[in-house]
């Protein structure tokens, strides 16, 4: 008397699932073409907006060109703070650097960097947004976004191109206020 453990057990599998029928092989079907690349169209078509109602905001102001000085204080401010900021007399407590930032990017980047210096309770912070001068002979589209930006914002005290050796016109030094 033989036992099942004794027994092969591809010879049992055989047993146990019956009489095989071998498939045809399919006819040879036509190489499929390949997939476009997925591409981010929702990204591309907000980056297109922020950069036509950008363009119309400089094509209504005068933008700043490359080797200018981005400037602006509040009337409130003291002149003298203002003097010490464009001076870069202020400690640096954090800083963004923009550099390769598509507009809609940067925008985002530097609102979410304000609301963290604001968190991390910092009074002074420097912005590298370059000269643009790699903008398609156009006027420096980062420069422009970050002094218009800052502009509008009620958190901003004053902004200043920073002197020399702190980034010069490529980049500004920014008081906050304190919320």
């Amino acid at each position: 008397m033989s036992h099942p453990e004794d027994e092969d057990p591809a010879a049992l599998f055989r047993a146990a699932i019956g009489e095989v029928k071998r498939l045809r092989k399919p006819a040879s079907a036509p190489p499929a073409t390949p997939r476009p690349k997925p591409r981010a169209r929702m990204a591309e078509r907000d980056d297109a907006e922020a950069r036509g109602e950008f363009a119309r905001l400089l094509r209504d102001s005068s933008p700043l060109e490359a080797g200018d000085t981005a400037s602006y204080r509040r009337d409130n401010l003291p002149a003298r703070m203002f003097q010490r900021l464009k001076r870069g007399q202020y400690s640096v407590q954090d800083e963004l650097d923009l550099h390769g930032a598509t507009v809609a990017q940067a925008e985002t980047l530097l609102r979410q960097f304000l609301l963290e210096a604001h968190a991390h309770e910092h009074g002074c912070v420097r912005i590298i947004h370059g000269k643009g001068l790699q903008s398609d002979g156009g006027a420096p589209v980062l420069k422009n976004l970050v002094d218009r930006l800052l502009r509008q914002r009620n958190d901003v005290l004053a902004f200043h191109s920073a002197p020399a050796g702190q980034g010069g016109t490529g980049a500004v030094l920014v008081l906050l206020a304190n919320r």
